[in-house]
Formats: structure tokens, C-alpha cells, sequence
């Protein structure tokens, strides 16, 4: 089992900044991938970003350039910089793992992000 803890959400204003954070415990050690999904009233969950164990990155179109997910494999946190943050980026974001054997996905609780003036 992997349990993961989401925080960093907030009101912030149009044009604004937040750091989320997603802290990962128990078989850490077979996680491969770790990235955050985000997912608005009405909408489906959608992929943010990702990032390998490796390093390797795949974001949104609609976030590149804005956002940045980093992790420190030591302490088992993944990170998502979100910079110029838009009304439409609004919704709850979740962090999620997943490991190979077994072939499974984590998720945390979720945190909200709210961008309005």
C-alpha cells in the first residue's frame, strides 16, 4: 500500500502562484510514477503532469509553460509549481502514484485550488 498526503491549495488571484506538495509513505520504493490529476465541477479527472522515477516529464498542453512538477526522491514528495495560475485551472487537485508490481494507482484525498479576483 501507498498512502499519499496532498497540501498547498488555496484562493489565489488570477496571474498568481501556489506550490502544491504530495507526500508519499509505505512501499514507496515501488512507485515508478507520480503526477497530479486535477478535476473541475462537471468535468472528468484530467492528467497535469508526470514525473518518473527516472525524471522524465509529460504535461497538459494547457499547463506547459506554467506549471512544473519536480520530486524529491528522498523524502518521497512530488511537487507542482503553478505559476501564472488562471480562472480555469479551478478545481481539485490530486496526487497519484503508481507502481508496476502491482500494477496500481494511488490516489490522495485531494486539495483544492481555487483562481479568483
Amino acid at each position: 500500500q501507498v498512502h499519499l498526503v496532498e497540501s498547498g491549495g488555496d484562493l489565489v488571484q488570477p496571474g498568481g502562484s501556489l506550490r502544491l506538495s504530495c507526500a508519499a509513505s509505505g512501499r514507496t520504493f515501488s512507485i515508478r510514477a507520480m503526477g497530479w490529476y486535477r478535476q473541475a465541477p462537471g468535468n472528468q479527472r484530467e492528467l497535469v503532469a508526470v514525473i518518473t522515477t527516472g525524471g522524465d516529464t509529460n504535461y497538459a498542453d494547457s499547463v506547459k509553460g506554467r506549471f512544473t512538477i519536480s520530486r524529491d526522491n528522498a523524502k518521497n514528495t512530488v511537487y507542482l509549481q503553478m505559476n501564472s495560475l488562471k480562472a480555469e485551472d479551478t478545481a481539485v487537485y490530486y496526487c497519484n502514484a503508481h507502481t508496476l508490481i502491482p500494477n496500481v494507482d494511488y490516489w490522495g484525498q485531494g486539495t483544492q485550488v481555487t483562481v479568483s479576483s
